[in-house]
């Protein structure tokens, strides 16, 4: 979260964003949040969770727009955490930081179930998640927000994609690789068929999954408008990370993937050769941001330091984040 966010945040905010949706302070339990506040609460017997964002990151309108996607998804049998209203009955609360900006509180039905087991993660599974974002796509060639100004913003939006200023100046080669995968992604169609809204961000930490083997997608918070085939890219770049032959799993999941999707959705086969590229997109979007967030000289989380390690030597020698012929797999893209 940006420093700037997390100074204007105070107790007059969170209890100002727990009345507006009749929380209880005594049931709203704090839950760790990257980009937003986070909390968990019960209303009326319903397991909930409110998100404080703020709108130097997201306007009230821009999020008026995500809750209505959700709970369109919802509405079409996609298993999703629906919006849920305050008690104004608005989806999209707005509260004075003292700054002439807003904090701007959501609220969600908590999804069913919890994280996936790891005994779970195999191949019937990654047809079913496959199935999932197959079906969200499909219903995104469909969906047109309500209000103009609701529409999402596309994946090089400035308020999606500024990169460079969390890309050190001391680190020009980055930078030179990024400008060149930019420019060269502006130059891919973008025709109904391969384009629309995408969630961005649907890797596991993004889903639970219930006692029937549904997974209940949730945070929203960075959908756009890019291709369904960077949609996909992203599941993969995180899904790989905790297996030991990255281009073996890579084989295993995509195919069950792409079956189950393709039960949902057509994804033409040519874009199986720009995974790469998204891949390449998602590996630098993470490094700049961890900038952002972290002391990269002075790096804790674990996680953070395993993936920052050899990260920029990585990005500055073109090494693709996942060696493997992506080609092979259009046999099952139904493409």
């Amino acid at each position: 979260m940006e420093e700037r966010i997390k100074n204007r945040y105070n107790e007059r905010i969170y209890r100002q964003a727990l009345a507006r949706y009749g929380i209880d302070p005594d049931h709203a339990k704090r839950l760790d949040g990257f980009e937003s506040f986070i909390y968990e609460y019960v209303h009326e017997n319903q397991e909930c969770i409110l998100r404080i964002g703020h709108s130097l990151r997201r306007s009230p309108e821009l999020i008026a727009g995500e809750v209505d996607w959700i709970n369109y998804l919802a509405d079409h049998s996609v298993s999703v955490s629906r919006a849920i209203t305050s008690e104004d009955g608005n989806l999209v609360e707005a509260i004075d930081d003292g700054q002439e900006e807003l904090f701007l509180a959501t609220a969600f039905e908590k999804a069913r179930g919890a994280p996936i087991r790891p005994e779970a993660w195999n191949g019937d599974f990654f047809e079913r998640y496959g199935r999932l974002i197959g079906r969200m796509h499909a219903l995104s060639k469909m969906y047109r927000p309500p209000e103009p100004t609701w529409k999402r913003p596309a994946w090089n939006d400035p308020v999606m994609l500024d990169l460079e200023p969390w890309i050190p100046e001391t680190e020009p080669f980055v930078r030179e690789r990024w400008t060149e995968l930019h420019t060269y992604l502006e130059t891919l169609p973008d025709d109904e068929n391969s384009y629309g809204l995408i969630h961005q961000d649907a890797h596991a930490g993004n889903f639970f999954v219930d006692d029937d083997d549904n997974i209940i997608l949730f945070d929203f918070d960075d959908c756009i408008y890019a291709w369904y085939a960077n949609d996909i890219a992203i599941v993969l770049f995180y899904a790989v990370m905790g297996a030991k032959d990255w281009p073996a799993f890579t084989n295993t999941f995509m195919t069950r993937f792409l079956t189950g999707y393709a039960e949902e959705n057509r994804l033409p086969s040519a874009w199986l050769a720009e995974i790469p590229n998204f891949l390449k997109l998602r590996e630098i979007e993470l490094y700049a941001v961890i900038h952002r967030s972290f002391d990269v000289q002075n790096l804790q989380d674990p996680w953070v330091k395993r993936y920052m390690d050899g990260r920029r030597q990585r990005i500055e020698g073109g090494i693709p984040y996942i060696t493997f012929d992506f080609d092979s797999l259009k046999t099952v893209s139904n493409g």
